[in-house]
């Protein structure tokens, strides 16, 4: 018979060795202890996965994804993750080809002047995005945000140069010829067609600009192959073209391997023209300049590599390089 202390004593809990106690009971009326106290009275916001963008390619004024279903990895300066591309193949090229010349028509037939108002519009949109393209410097090519602030507002001002050149080309570039006859005779300079750039491997958009601008500001429609490396700022751009009055065509954007399309646009025999100013002497990949221009001269393209430091001010020379002189004879007098 237990004894009168031991049946004063509250009976303690018996439970398995290693488990947990149990937490004390809230007396009746009291609110119970609020987890975010320890918090200061703010709930900690939860851990969120960023969202991998996949971008596409920029064919016809629409953005597609490559035929092939291929895309590759975008990294940043540090290795990191940011998105992926498409890996753009030789159909995509081909279709690119067939919309610039599709578009070609309309583009080199409009006024001068108002391709240089079409290309202003471009050149306020970009201002209007100059941060995000800062942005986009800083984390692909890991320049300091000083540096891709300079970048990305030179890319502008040389966009706004290029803007005021379409309706200044004929009078730098054409002339009115004396000739021993009763004639008169012009030349004018007339746009090459459809021509294909192979963009700077090493530069982001000052580079691109550099190259697309004068290509299109002459009159002529383009298929350009971004830089493998730093494709965001020519997706961006791209984005920046499809809302901006450039018509579609005019301006077609692939992401990739630049040894795999550049051969396919410099044997196209539907291209015009071909800047190589993006394939190294030593080559890209498996094609170097030496092939590519024996591709081109299949059709007799025009072939055009010059390797520029693009923060040095730009010269009406690669407009000139992508126009033909037509020469017009007149009799005087009818």
């Amino acid at each position: 018979m237990p004894d009168r202390a031991s049946a004063k004593r509250p009976l303690r809990e018996r439970r398995p060795p290693g488990a947990a106690a149990a937490s004390p009971a809230v007396p009746a009326g009291a609110r119970p202890a609020s987890p975010t106290r320890a918090t200061g009275g703010r709930t900690p916001a939860p851990q969120r996965l960023g969202v991998r963008k996949t971008y596409k390619l920029f064919i016809g004024g629409a953005f597609p994804r490559s035929e092939s279903g291929r895309s590759y990895p975008v990294t940043g300066a540090d290795g990191a993750l940011l998105a992926h591309a498409a890996r753009a193949s030789r159909k995509d090229a081909r279709d690119a080809v067939t919309a610039a010349r599709a578009a070609f028509a309309a583009w080199s037939g409009a006024t001068a002047y108002n391709r240089g108002q079409v290309l202003y519009r471009v050149a306020e949109l970009l201002d209007g995005r100059a941060a995000q393209f800062t942005a986009v410097s800083v984390q692909n090519e890991g320049l300091s945000a000083a540096e891709a602030d300079r970048a990305v507002a030179a890319a502008i001002d040389r966009w706004v140069w290029y803007a005021g050149w379409p309706d200044k080309i004929a009078q730098v570039a054409g002339s009115a010829n004396p000739v021993a006859g009763p004639y008169f005779n012009f030349s004018v300079p007339e746009p090459t067609g459809v021509v294909a750039v192979v963009a700077p491997a090493g530069s982001g958009l000052l580079g691109l600009v550099s190259v697309l601008a004068p290509v299109i500001a002459s009159g002529n429609t383009a298929v350009v192959v971004a830089s493998e490396a730093y494709p965001l700022a020519a997706i961006t751009l791209a984005e920046v073209l499809a809302t901006s009055d450039v018509p579609a065509g005019v301006v077609n954007v692939l992401t990739g391997f630049a040894a795999e399309l550049a051969p396919v646009l410099a044997g196209h025999m539907d291209v015009n023209a071909i800047d190589l100013t993006g394939v190294g002497a030593a080559g890209v990949g498996a094609a170097d300049r030496g092939e590519l221009e024996r591709l081109a001269a299949g059709n007799l393209k025009r072939v055009f590599a010059a390797d520029e430091d693009w923060a040095a001010p730009p010269s009406p020379r690669r407009m000139l390089a992508f126009t033909e002189i037509k020469t017009v004879w007149h009799p005087v007098g009818i």
